[in-house]
């Protein structure tokens, strides 16, 4: 098992490791026994942003719709659509080599499939985490547990991977957004159109 990792702390992935090559960022979730009738559907996304902190190009908005980023950087390994069962959710694979240059940042969010037709929230989801593992050794390097109550929000942005001098570094986040989804496209220079 990897580091655990809390809130707001930032680990090297690269630096010092010129035989990282790829990185597997899953997410998992359970939810409270909510009888609201309807099924809970929570989506990873990752968004590759430039200097300025907004996607260039649509496909730099990596979802269930998009598996496939520009240079097939990040890939997502595929919708899951109740998360039952234990370990991830759902997966992201960041190639670092495929990566485009131009891209300084990685925001991986989760999000809640019409939570608000719904009335679905963060607070009515558990044991909501994050893990990196290396994809070639399969060694699970960091874990970022969310232990907090999420009680409004349909939307996280769970980690952000970043280049800084050249070197990728994987910070734990764990900001919730009232806005779901289209806020974070709002953002980060997108529209869901």
């Amino acid at each position: 098992m990897g580091i655990s990792l809390t809130k707001g702390q930032k680990v090297d992935l690269t630096k010092g490791n010129p035989n990282f090559k790829k990185l597997r960022v899953g997410l998992g979730w359970d939810t409270n026994k909510y009888t609201g009738g309807d099924t809970f559907d929570l989506d990873a996304s990752a968004f590759l942003l430039d200097a300025s902190g907004r996607c260039e190009k649509q496909e730099d908005f990596i979802f269930f719709n998009n598996l496939t980023g520009r240079n097939g950087g990040v890939v997502h390994t595929g919708d899951n659509l109740t998360g039952e069962g234990e370990g991830d959710d759902e997966s992201l694979i960041v190639d670092f080599a495929k990566v485009p240059a131009d891209i300084v940042k990685i925001a991986i969010v989760a999000t809640i499939y019409q939570a608000n037709e719904k009335h679905q929230n963060f607070g009515q989801v558990t044991n909501a985490f994050i893990r990196c593992v290396d994809e070639d050794t399969n060694v699970e390097l960091m874990r970022y547990d969310l232990g907090e109550d999420y009680s409004t929000e349909t939307g996280l942005l769970f980690a952000e991977v970043y280049k800084n001098n050249g070197e990728w570094k994987f910070s734990a986040v764990g900001s919730g957004y009232k806005e779901g989804l289209a806020g974070f496209c709002t953002q980060y220079g997108l529209s869901l159109a």
